[in-house]
């Protein structure tokens, strides 16, 4: 049970769905969402061709709470390459190629997009 805010967990479920949508519209094939071990949990977990994707997601609503880019942080990151090679390992996928991508997405007062950025290899694992 998640133990975030309901208005920040929606809002986050909201930062997903959009980010999948973007990363569909990319050729993307999602392969599971909110994978969760011991270690943590992947927000989407996705197929970039022959590629394994974990996508990290950070959405922010309005100015007060910083660029979403500002929440990848060197801890972070260093944790999604541990999640990233525990969902690897989980699934007997040892001889693959994988990155990590990040998706930052802010939102205007409305609740609309007011930009998404979308960085392949975010992450060097």
């Amino acid at each position: 049970m998640s133990k975030l805010p309901s208005r920040t967990r929606a809002l986050g479920d909201l930062g997903e769905r959009l980010a999948c949508d973007a990363l569909a519209k990319r050729g993307y094939i999602l392969v599971e969402r909110n994978w969760r071990c011991a270690e943590g949990e992947v927000d989407i977990i996705a197929r970039d061709g022959a590629v394994w994707v974990f996508a990290e997601i950070k959405t922010r609503r309005g100015c007060n709470a910083g660029l979403p880019e500002d929440g990848l942080t060197p801890h972070k990151a260093e944790r999604l390459v541990r999640l990233a090679q525990a969902y690897l390992a989980a699934h007997d996928l040892y001889e693959v190629d994988w990155r990590i991508d990040f998706v930052g997405i802010e939102l205007d007062g409305l609740g609309a997009v007011k930009r998404m950025n979308i960085v392949p290899g975010a992450v060097v694992g």
